[in-house]
């Protein structure tokens, strides 16, 4: 095996311990590490939420539960991101590696935060260690993409998901109850949930569909807080049913409501109170509200296999768009009856 092809092999690992703290480190990113010696895997970690060890203190700590300190000297940590180099809630995970006598450092994306990039490459590196940047950086970059656009631009990453019948609808006639999809469906829509910091609605959906807007699936609920719940409205909260569950549950004071403010700015308070990204759940005309304003970075799009007619469309009516959006990096799979369809937006500048 190349050394090129050794050193992606790890990083993949690394990536695959990474994955695991999407959605629980905001305003942190999720990063991933694995140490390894003689072709041998010692230990892994992933930075599981701020406050914590970040992932590489987390994968040199497993090591040493495993197998003691001393086979840390002369290994290699993967990490997806390149290490901190300065002091914050933790202690800066370069110290770690020099303190434990890693040899080599093999990390992925750079530090997207201008104030740090490239530092810790130029602190090891004066230190005799033998670093090597930019394995599997792609990869690597589409795991911090909500932190490093929440970093540059002071804007969260957002994520649009709505489910549809294959006209273009979003409700059913009256006489067929509320959802459009599966109950497979609506599954993942909870495990999107559980990978964002909030979730914006407008005030018609809250006063139609009186939504819980919470973490349900076991695992999502148990690993991290609930999801600020958002809603935008014209009217303010006296407008909205005061007995609806996002004013009485137990979850009430994740309840957020704003009034007349221009999405951006909704957008950069959310940013503020250290949200790295949220979901849209709101009907056709908010929806094509952030689109027409190019605020949406990804879209998450559920068809049932029904056809309902209607007034709701997806994406609301009026003229076209002053140009079609293009996705990128686009799936398709099955989920029970329906078909998900998912993409990043292609930007002019790319």
């Amino acid at each position: 095996m190349s050394p090129s092809n050794y050193d992606e092999k790890w990083m993949l690992r690394a990536l695959e311990e990474g994955w695991k703290g999407i959605g629980l480190t905001s305003p942190n990113p999720a990063v991933g590490a694995v140490v390894v010696k003689d072709e041998m895997e010692l230990g892994s970690g992933y930075h599981h939420r701020t406050g914590l060890p970040h992932a590489e203190r987390e994968a040199i700590a497993d090591v040493v539960a495993k197998h003691g300190a001393e086979v840390l000297h002369g290994a290699t940590i993967y990490v997806t991101l390149e290490p901190c180099s300065t002091v914050g809630r933790t202690p800066a995970c370069t110290s770690g590696i020099l303190e434990n006598k890693i040899r080599r450092v093999v990390y992925g994306a750079v530090d997207p935060n201008p104030k740090h990039a490239g530092a810790a490459d130029t602190l090891l590196r004066g230190q005799g260690i033998e670093v090597t940047a930019g394995v599997l950086r792609e990869e690597c970059e589409k795991l911090l993409r909500p932190f490093a656009k929440r970093i540059t631009s002071g804007l969260p990453w957002v994520i649009a998901k709505t489910a549809m019948s294959l006209d273009g609808r979003i409700t059913r006639p009256p006489s067929e109850g509320q959802w459009l999809t599966s109950p497979e469906s609506r599954e993942v829509v909870h495990q999107l949930r559980a990978q964002v910091d909030a979730i914006i609605v407008g005030g018609k959906t809250v006063r139609r569909d009186n939504p819980r807007l919470t973490l349900r699936s076991e695992k999502g609920a148990a690993e991290k807080e609930q999801p600020w719940r958002v809603v935008l409205t014209h009217t303010g909260r006296e407008s909205l049913p005061q007995d609806f569950h996002l004013f009485t549950d137990e979850f009430k004071n994740r309840t957020l409501i704003y009034q007349d403010k221009p999405l951006a700015e909704v957008l950069r308070d959310l940013a503020e109170k250290g949200c790295n990204s949220v979901l849209l759940e709101c009907g056709g005309r908010l929806m094509r509200q952030f689109a027409e304003a190019e605020l949406i970075d990804e879209y998450q799009l559920f068809y049932a296999p029904i056809i309902t007619g209607g007034e709701d469309f997806g994406f609301g009516l009026g003229d076209h768009f002053k140009s079609s959006l293009t996705l990128k990096e686009v799936h398709s799979r099955s989920i029970g009856q329906d078909t998900l369809i998912s993409g990043v937006v292609v930007r002019s500048e790319e």
